[in-house]
């Protein structure tokens, strides 16, 4: 027997309808790539992704074309963002850090019609564009007045929008239609996509809603410091309008002192990025002596936050949220905000919690396996490799059937290619990538609980833990470290680390670098890491 409901497609241009209706005091500011500052309401967003809509028709867009985005966070990429879905076209957003191979390779996989530019990356389509597909559209993301003069021939983005409706007859298409494809980083083989449907996305904005009130509330001031081209900023431009929250939209500059001096200007209570974004913050903070006045709650995801990290920004009174996920589950997973049963911890505890990446958010399951593929106990102590699956996760990559096949198991959970533990509590701890675990006399070492305790020593800015092989122990590990003013030794890292570790798991040796290497995400690059000391020789090992 079936229910006897409507049955409503979800569509993700009613998120931004709503957000009109409802809030319609709340909008974006964004750091313009033409140097100034712009504020729109959420009301005024619709009506333009109206205009833009009936633009992009005008030059051909026809439901189902991929529309692509190589930009920053700013409103007119989030009007790019309604404006495709809405229209029944996909968004496909671009990460410009790719290399120019990957980015080449993604607009042909994914048949992009169109591109819709920053000035910021001008220089990047003229370097491209004898390679780009014939028949392309490139739209500048800027007014005439601000047209640069280019061999490539651009339309004006604001020109699609003057004098066009500020009314649509929005598609009402089925919710499963394909909305958004954002492609993996590529960092082993060619990038994968992960195309998102109109019921996933809407999905999952309001679980991310439900998940981080602390964040996502009417009122709140919410600073993406994670990119619009990064796994669509982890559903902040979908979740925020439907609470009521604004948008403060960085731009291109994401260094700590413009972060710091834009949170103060406009009162931002919360931001969300990446753990080296923060590093840059922290010591910005350090710099002025005190953080922005009304930042309450940073949410850092992406890879693990040291402890240390977490420790200081809860010392300045600001909560961290640790979350996890993947761009194949668009993206968020779990989230480690706390739960009123736990404000009784003491600090220590309550931080513990917080190091871990958390509980699962409403509509994702969890399961770590062994080598066989047999479940095993969330009991905090068995490791497996993690598998997902959910309402917002992918049951496959986008014409890549190869790639489909090797991501699901037979019960069709997609493998994450992390190796975990989930405590009873239900808070998930990533012990590592499977890839970066350090395999040492038949024993793992971990290489993100070296970084995280190697990271608390008053001498070290960053660091990576790189396997490098052993002729007797098979792998040992390898301490990479940019250091602070002075330079700490070996031993003095040891000494710390032996509160922790045995002694068979502490790294056999260090070498400091100016800078880590980053992936196109953000993240440490480890795969450069391990090209880049291939040849160095452990002390016992030559």
């Amino acid at each position: 027997m079936q229910g006897m409901m409507m049955h409503i497609p979800l569509r993700i241009i009613e998120i931004l309808r709503y957000a009109a209706e409802a809030h319609p005091g709340a909008g974006i500011v964004s750091v313009r790539t033409e140097g100034d500052i712009h504020r729109e309401t959420y009301a005024e967003a619709y009506q333009r992704a109206a205009q833009l809509a009936h633009g992009l028709a005008g030059i051909g867009i026809a439901p189902g074309d991929r529309v692509a985005t190589l930009a920053w966070n700013g409103y007119r990429h989030f009007e790019l963002y309604y404006a495709v879905s809405g229209m029944g076209a996909v968004c496909h957003t671009i990460n410009p850090r790719l290399s120019a191979e990957q980015m080449l390779y993604i607009i042909q996989h994914a048949g992009d019609r169109a591109l819709c530019v920053d000035l910021t990356f001008v220089p990047l389509i003229e370097a491209l564009a004898e390679h780009l597909p014939d028949g392309l559209r490139l739209i500048l993301m800027t007014d005439r007045a601000h047209m640069p003069e280019s061999k490539v021939d651009f339309l004006c983005y604001e020109e699609l929008l003057d004098g066009q409706s500020t009314d649509y007859d929005w598609p009402v298409m089925d919710e499963n239609d394909a909305a958004a494809l954002c492609y993996t980083s590529g960092t082993t083989g060619n990038p994968k996509g992960a195309l998102y449907s109109h019921r996933s996305t809407v999905l999952h904005a309001m679980q991310l809603a439900l998940t981080i009130p602390r964040s996502l509330h009417e009122g709140a001031r919410i600073l993406p410091v994670v990119p619009m081209f990064h796994v669509n900023s982890w559903g902040l431009p979908y979740a925020a309008p439907i609470v009521g929250a604004s948008l403060v939209m960085p731009g291109g500059k994401l260094d700590g002192a413009s972060l710091w001096d834009l949170m103060e200007a406009e009162q931002v209570t919360a931001s969300w990025g990446v753990p080296t974004v923060w590093l840059g913050l922290r010591a910005e903070i350090g710099t002025r002596g005190q953080a922005p006045a009304a930042l309450d709650q940073v949410v850092i995801g992406g890879s693990a936050a040291p402890r240390s990290m977490i420790e200081g920004f809860e010392k300045l009174g600001i909560d961290v949220c640790h979350a996890w996920g993947m761009t194949e589950m668009s993206p968020v997973g779990t989230h480690g905000q706390l739960s009123a049963s736990m404000d009784g911890l003491d600090l220590k505890e309550k931080i513990d919690r917080k190091c871990k990446q958390g509980r699962r958010i409403f509509g994702v399951d969890l399961k770590i396996v062994d080598e066989h593929g047999a479940r095993l106990p969330h009991d905090g102590k068995a490791v497996g490799e993690l598998y997902v699956r959910g309402n917002a996760i992918i049951s496959g990559y986008f014409n890549n059937p190869e790639a489909s096949e090797a991501a699901m198991d037979a019960e069709g959970w997609f493998g994450t290619g992390d190796v975990a533990s989930i405590d009873p509590h239900g808070f998930l701890y990533i012990q590592d990538r499977a890839k970066d675990l350090i395999k040492s006399g038949g024993e793992w070492i971990s290489s993100i609980d070296l970084e995280n305790i190697a990271m608390a020593h008053p001498k070290v800015a960053n660091c990576a833990v790189i396997a490098l092989p052993h002729p007797k122990w098979d792998e040992r590990p390898l301490l990479v470290v940019v250091p602070k003013e002075d330079k700490p030794t070996l031993g003095e890292i040891h000494d710390m680390m032996l509160e922790h570790f045995a002694k068979w798991q502490l790294p056999d040796d260090m070498v400091f670098v100016d800078e880590l290497p980053l992936t196109a995400t953000g993240k440490v690059s480890k795969l450069t890491l391990r090209e880049r000391f291939a040849d160095h020789v452990l002390p016992d090992a030559g």
